[in-house]
């Protein structure tokens, strides 16, 4: 058996009214609570971007394809979507589906309300399976093989200002010149809570119809969603084109920007990973790659681009999370540090033994290191069952809630990724572990005699 693992065992089964018993269960409550604090951290903020992200991918998907124009009206200009991109997509491995589809904007004329709208015309290739989550009730619409459907989906706001439900009829103006109007009817109701860019505003309806009025061709729309799969790419694939560009950006300036270091810094740290998004890049190079093969009288723009508010705000959550692991990091790594000390001046006529009896510090230390990782090990132990069970009561029962319009969703949203729990343990025992390095060097200092007098 290991001497130094016996001893250490040897300490660790001390009595229980004992001291160093009280002290190791304020190390191992220490760890327990920041690691069940970093993992419902995490799992929450990761709940938050995956619900968002894919309300916003699920009603406008990844990529959007509009003919360039310099003027900010709510309706494109039409362009003939039958390009390569939408006839070949297979060319391009990360590409799902791609769809048409334009804006027109009009009005709502209920009995008693009279409603602004923007009508978004989509076709019978539209991708119900990211949109159907949303859908609260009714159906989605039904394309005719002949004319256009008179069917559209309105958001629950909406249907609520106008007092409508499924099957209703609507007569909607479009904004023309001569001014039309048509009489739709109400086949489903939908809501992503995301009100200031869909809900209030966004019905859905036929893209012959808007054709229709605006006398375009068959082949003829505002514009392309293009639906990626983001996990097509490798994370070091990403991770590499990334750091190339802050890379290509240092060489660039290197001997005429006196902040060099900073760039560099930058670089290191987005190699590290801890900067790196893998959602964004996958979406920049898909939107490269697309649009290196494009005409350009085209405009590629990304949903992060499009909705930036959105994304700013997932990324601070992301921003506070991780800053909230360092402080936790940071208070756990104390907590361990003042553990191992008391711990060390506690047993110091047992470190003054072992000395005279020819122990080397390096014997010594390990007694401890072993005594720190057992308590690291229960604490792990203990901040799982507790981290976990919370997440999984929050999952299954939904306690926590929200306000939908200010947070985007009725409540707190889980999302089960082991790999993140994985990575918490990791980081929280190797960090721990590398930091009670420095308390155990206060062995070496320690002068048998007096350790052995020691009172």
């Amino acid at each position: 058996m290991n001497l130094s693992y016996f001893i250490s065992k040897r300490i660790r089964n001390a009595e229980s009214n004992s001291f160093s018993s009280i002290i190791h269960k304020i190390a191992i409550a220490s760890i327990a609570i920041g690691l069940a604090a970093a993992i419902v951290s995490f799992l929450i903020m990761q709940g938050f971007q995956s619900a968002v992200k894919n309300r916003i991918y699920g009603f406008s998907n990844h990529l959007l394809i509009t003919k360039f124009t310099m003027n900010n009206a709510v309706e494109e200009q039409p362009f003939d979507f039958q390009i390569d991109l939408y006839n070949n997509p297979d060319q391009f491995p990360f590409v799902k589906h791609v769809q048409e589809f334009s804006h027109k904007a009009g009005l709502i004329k209920a009995e008693e309300e009279v409603l602004g709208i923007v009508f978004k015309g989509v076709g019978a290739g539209f991708n119900l399976e990211g949109f159907k989550e949303n859908l609260l009730e009714g159906q989605f619409l039904q394309f005719p093989d002949s004319s256009y459907s008179n069917q559209v989906v309105i958001s629950r706001i909406i249907a609520d200002k106008i007092n409508a439900k499924t099957g209703d009829e609507l007569i909607v103006h479009f904004f023309q010149n001569p001014p039309r109007f048509r009489r739709l009817q109400v086949s489903g109701i939908y809501e992503t809570n995301l009100s200031d860019y869909f809900d209030s505003k966004v019905i859905i309806g036929d893209l012959r119809l808007v054709q229709r009025l605006n006398d375009w061709s068959d082949h003829q729309a505002g514009g392309l969603e293009v639906q990626l799969d983001l996990d097509s790419y490798s994370y070091v694939q990403l991770l590499r084109v990334d750091f190339d560009q802050h890379l290509a950006s240092i060489q660039e300036q290197i001997l005429d920007n006196p902040e060099v270091e900073n760039r560099y810094w930058v670089a290191t740290t987005t190699l590290l990973g801890y900067t790196f998004d893998y959602d964004k890049a996958a979406l920049e190079e898909s939107a490269r790659q697309i649009g290196e093969s494009m005409d350009y009288d085209l405009y590629l723009e990304t949903v992060r681009d499009k909705y930036i508010q959105v994304f700013e705000w997932l990324d601070l959550i992301k921003r506070q999370v991780k800053i909230l692991l360092v402080v936790i990091l940071v208070v756990v790594c104390v907590n361990m540090i003042s553990v191992i000390l008391i711990l060390v001046m506690e047993r110091t006529p047992m470190v003054g033994i072992l000395k005279a009896m020819g122990a080397q510090d390096q014997f010594i230390r390990s007694v401890f290191l072993y005594n720190g990782m057992s308590l690291i090990a229960k604490g792990l132990l203990f901040g799982n069952g507790v981290g976990l069970g919370l997440c999984f009561i929050q999952d299954r029962f939904k306690l926590i809630t929200l306000n939908a319009h200010d947070y985007y969703m009725n409540y707190v949203p889980i999302q089960w990724d082991w790999g993140t729990v994985v990575f918490l343990n990791g980081l929280v025992f190797i960090t721990v572990l590398v930091v009670l390095l420095l308390p155990t060097r206060f062995i070496t200092r320690i002068n048998p005699i007096h350790a052995i007098r020691f009172d």
